[in-house]
C-alpha cells in the first residue's frame, strides 16, 4: 500500500564562536524549515553533529525548541548513544515532552558485536522507559557506525515490541536494502536518507525521506513528493538529485551549514564543531553554485 510521503529535516545545530550551542539561531532555523513545508524535524542526528554534543546540550536545545513554539508532535529527536544510560535519559526526556518518537542509533563504538548484544541494547532502552507511548525509529547508517541494523534484528525487535518499533531510517544509500526493509515490514515507516530515492521509496511503500540536504532544499523536496505520479515528477526529481549529488561531492555537513548561512545572510550558521573544519576557499565556487541552485529550485517550487 502506498503511504503519504513525509519529509523530516535532520536540522543542523548552530554553534557560537566559543562552540556553545546557539539556541536562538537553532530555533530560528528550525522554524524556517517547517515554514518551508517539512512535515517535521529529526534533530540531534548525524547532520546535527549530535555525537559532538553532550546529553545536557541536547536536552537544553530541545527545551529551547519547544519554548520557541515548535510543536513536540513534529519532532523525532535522535537519542541513540554508545552508553545505554545516556540513551535512556535522552529518550525519557523526549517522551516526557511529547515528542512523536525518537531516532535511535545502535551502540556504535564496539564493532562486530553479536546480534544478541544489539537486541539487548534496544530492548534495554525500551524496557527501561516502560511506556506504551514510546515510538522508536531505528537508525541504520553503517558507513558511520560500522554497526548495521539488519533485517533479522528488526524482525526480532518488532516481534518483541510491535507497538513500539515505529519505523526505520535507512542511511546506507543502498536502494535494494531500503526496498528489502519495506517489503519485509510493510507496516513499518521506512525513510530513505536521500531525496534522490524518494520516487523509488514511495513506490515501494516507503514513508518518505529524512535528508541532510533538506536543510537547504526542503521546498523542492516537498514539491517532488507532491508531484509523484504526475508529469512534473521527472523534472523535479532531476533538480533535487542534482542538488544532492553536489552536496555529496563536498564535505557534507560543513557544506550544508555554509549554504544555510547564506540563506539566512548570517555567517554564524557556518560554524562547525571539531572534528569538522570550516570549508576553505577551494569550495567557494561549489558553495555558491549550491546556494544558487537551492534558491532557484525552491523559488520554482513555491510558485508551483
Amino acid at each position: 500500500m502506498r503511504k503519504t510521503p513525509r519529509l523530516f529535516v535532520p536540522a543542523i545545530t548552530p554553534f557560537r564562536a566559543d562552540l556553545s550551542v546557539d539556541h536562538a539561531r537553532f530555533v530560528t532555523n528550525c522554524k524556517a524549515l517547517l515554514a518551508d513545508g517539512a512535515d517535521g524535524l529529526a534533530p540531534f542526528g548525524t547532520t546535527s553533529e549530535a555525537n559532538s554534543m553532550s546529553v545536557d546540550e541536547r536536552i537544553e536545545a530541545l527545551d529551547a525548541l519547544l519554548a520557541g513554539g515548535v510543536a513536540p508532535t513534529r519532532l523525532i529527536p535522535g537519542t541513540g548513544c554508545c552508553a545505554l544510560a545516556d540513551s535512556i535519559r535522552l529518550t525519557r526526556d523526549a517522551l516526557s515532552k511529547g515528542c512523536m518518537g525518537v531516532l535511535v542509533l545502535p551502540p556504535f563504538y564496539y564493532k562486530n558485536v553479536p546480534e544478541d548484544g544489539l537486541f539487548a541494547a534496544f530492548a534495554g532502552l525500551i524496557d527501561a522507559i516502560g511506556d506504551s507511548r514510546l515510538r522508536v525509529y531505528l537508525y541504520h547508517i553503517p558507513q558511520f557506525t560500522g554497526v548495521p541494523v539488519t533485517l533479522s534484528l528488526t524482525e526480532r525487535l518488532l516481534k518483541a515490541y510491535p507497538r513500539t518499533i515505529a519505523g526505520l531510517k535507512d542511511s546506507s544509500g543502498n536502494r535494494d536494502n531500503t526496498r528489502a526493509f519495506i517489503e519485509a515490514f510493510p507496516d513499518l515507516d521506512v525513510f530513505s536518507a536521500s531525496e534522490a530515492l524518494i520516487p523509488q521509496n514511495v513506490a515501494a511503500g516507503g514513508a518518505g525521506c529524512i535528508s541532510a540536504s533538506a536543510n537547504v532544499n526542503a521546498r523542492a523536496i516537498v514539491a517532488l513528493m507532491r508531484a509523484l505520479g504526475s508529469k512534473r515528477e521527472a523534472a523535479i526529481a532531476a533538480q533535487v538529485t542534482e542538488v544532492r549529488k553536489l552536496f555529496e561531492s563536498l564535505p557534507l555537513i560543513p557544506a550544508i551549514k555554509a549554504v544555510t548561512a547564506r540563506r539566512h545572510g548570517d555567517m554564524a550558521y557556518a560554524q562547525v564543531r571539531p572534528p569538522f573544519a570550516a570549508l576553505d576557499g577551494r569550495h567557494d565556487a561549489d558553495i555558491a553554485r549550491a546556494t544558487r541552485l537551492c534558491q532557484d529550485f525552491n523559488a520554482a517550487a513555491e510558485v508551483n
